[in-house]
């Protein structure tokens, strides 16, 4: 995925709507790389590590690989590990980088309104802002969501995109109120495979490479994979790009050419037979249905 963020304009209606998006966004900052950029965002948003920043709304801060550190005038610092959230707040200062030899990725959505303000001063506390949330598959569909509603930028997106970080802080409390989770299960491994083939949906990957990764066997796991899933993780990748290329001929101009490749189908063949395959259409009648 491309580094991508947006400012969204405010109007009367979003703000009388009572919550409100003002930012969305996804940056992978590689090792050794300065963090973060100071010409990529506005100056109120911008800080240094030195420094650090305050600011007017409410933010949540998905860090989905790699690991950093975070610390805020409510807590000392943090090490961030990858399937952690951590939740900023108005007026409160606070900091945070990712580890200079490892690097992060990211993925953030600044919000205000009275509506959350009421959940953010009830349901969470500046003084415990990091949600372990693990490598959660719902998490990062929503923040894919989220991304996708405001770079389409239809009529409304300002209340779906609302409505999208609702549910992420709803997903978010329901962490807070279970078990953490637990690290000595098959489940474990499954949850942070989905994961990633949920995170890599223009790569053609390979299963087997990635499962030599975890400290499991590649046909346990994916016995393991099949049983908690319903479907070999290859066929479940499969299905994540032809879902998401169904939703790109629908929503987008880009030709089938350009969406095979964007979910990582290099063939345009291949690509068509298979989309074929799923949905009983081509690709070209797919998208001719779909206006």
């Amino acid at each position: 995925m491309d580094n991508y963020h947006k400012y969204l304009h405010i109007s009367k209606i979003d703000k009388e709507w009572g919550f409100y998006v003002n930012t969305v966004g996804y940056c992978r900052t590689p090792k050794n790389i300065h963090y973060p950029s100071a010409t990529e965002h506005p100056a109120d948003h911008v800080f240094s590590w030195n420094k650090g920043r305050i600011l007017d709304g409410y933010y949540v801060v998905f860090i989905s690989s790699g690991s950093g550190v975070f610390e805020s005038a409510e807590t000392t610092p943090q090490i961030i590990e990858a399937g952690t959230c951590f939740l900023l707040y108005p007026g409160v200062w606070h900091r945070y980088k990712p580890n200079r030899n490892i690097g992060w990725e990211e993925y953030w959505v600044g919000f205000q309104g009275s509506y959350p303000a009421q959940i953010m001063e009830q349901f969470f506390t500046p003084k415990n802002p990091i949600v372990k949330t693990g490598l959660n598959k719902d998490l990062l569909v929503a923040f894919t969501n989220l991304l996708a509603a405001v770079s389409q930028a239809e009529m409304g997106y300002s209340q779906i995109v609302s409505g999208i970080t609702l549910s992420i802080l709803g997903l978010l409390n329901r962490i807070n109120l279970t078990s953490s989770p637990k690290d000595d299960s098959e489940s474990v491994w499954v949850s942070q495979a989905a994961f990633i083939l949920q995170n890599r949906l223009s790569e053609n990957i390979n299963i087997e490479a990635l499962v030599q990764k975890f400290p499991i066997s590649y046909s346990k796991f994916r016995k393991s994979f099949k049983r908690l899933m319903g479907k070999s993780p290859n066929q479940y990748h499969l299905d994540l790009r032809l879902d998401k290329a169904s939703e790109l001929l629908g929503n987008t101009h880009l030709t089938i050419k350009e969406i095979g490749y964007h979910t990582g189908f290099e063939s345009p063949y291949y690509f068509s037979r298979v989309f074929s395959a799923k949905f009983g259409m081509s690709p070209k009648a797919f998208r001719k249905n779909a206006i």
